[in-house]
């Protein structure tokens, strides 16, 4: 009788042992970037290695620049000698503004002889006539000397456009992590040669890492974004751990059950995938394996 009795209390907790505790089961995922190069040159340094933390904006590498730097000293080259053909207008039309004074001012005193008699009509109309000349003359050179600033005007902006474009090629030049995290892989060395498009390394944020699980229709309703669930990490063997979870995003479109993931109803083929934000304290890895209890 006692070893029937032994014989059932073990039979009972394999069964108990089978059964699945969890209501989801996924991996743990994290955002991750990966950084191409934006220019194509050598490879000058790249000081990053697999595991490195580095920080949003930190240059970490950079590309061979040298014929940008030379093209640009080029235009600015141009740029200056072109500012410096720009006319000087109110200086070239200063003699020509001092003439019409002149001529104005003896045009007043013909004016006041006229009155006295002592001046003809036809001397009065001499000088207004050559007063409407020098205005003509000043009108034209005005017009000439704008047209031409103008135009130097507009080359110098195409030369500063060509510069900043120069600017921002040489700016990309220098290899930067966009976002801050973790480089999980390096796929390019110090001396090789980079391409516009070619991958360099790739980060991921892993301070703010999430699982990404399925859950069954029916269980759905039992829980909305930003509720709190209970994640358990699995390690392996006994070492699981919990930690605190916050549903951020559910997806609107169901899909088969991934082969990998067990889910509480085996009968149930379509599931739908659900993100849980977990805040890592250093032991969650990507790909490492999680349950989820609501």
């Amino acid at each position: 009788m006692k070893r029937i009795s032994s014989i059932v209390l073990a039979m009972l907790a394999v069964s108990c042992g089978s059964r699945t505790p969890y209501d989801a089961q996924g991996t743990f995922e994290a955002t991750e970037v990966v950084v191409s190069s934006e220019a194509t040159g050598r490879i000058l340094y790249f000081n990053v290695e697999e595991g490195m933390p580095v920080t949003a904006g930190a240059v970490v590498g950079e590309i061979d620049s040298i014929q940008l730097h030379l093209q640009r000293k080029q235009l600015s080259a141009q740029l200056s000698a072109l500012t410096g053909s720009r006319p000087d207008i109110e200086a070239q039309a200063a003699s020509l503004r001092e003439q019409i004074a002149t001529q104005q001012t003896e045009c007043n005193r013909v004016k006041n002889l006229l009155r006295d008699g002592a001046a003809t009509q036809k001397q009065l109309d001499d000088i207004e006539a050559q007063i409407r000349v020098l205005e003509s003359q000043l009108t034209a050179t005005l017009s000439t000397l704008g047209k031409n600033t103008a135009s130097i005007n507009d080359n110098a902006a195409a030369l500063e456009a060509q510069i900043a474009a120069l600017d921002d090629r040489i700016a990309k030049c220098r290899i930067q992590s966009p976002v801050a995290g973790t480089v999980l892989v390096k796929y390019a060395e110090t001396g090789e040669l980079a391409s516009v498009g070619k991958p360099l390394m790739k980060i991921a944020d892993l301070d703010h890492i999430y699982l990404r699980a399925y859950f069954t229709s029916d269980q759905l309703g039992r829980f909305g974004l930003g509720d709190r669930v209970r994640v358990v990490a699995d390690f392996g063997g006994d070492e699981r751990y919990d930690y605190e979870g916050r549903i951020m995003w559910i997806s609107s479109e169901s899909e088969f059950t991934p082969k990998t993931i067990q889910t509480k109803d085996s009968r149930a083929n379509l599931v739908y995938a659900v993100k849980i934000a977990v805040k890592n304290d250093g032991r969650l890895k990507i790909g490492l394996a999680g349950d989820v209890l609501l």
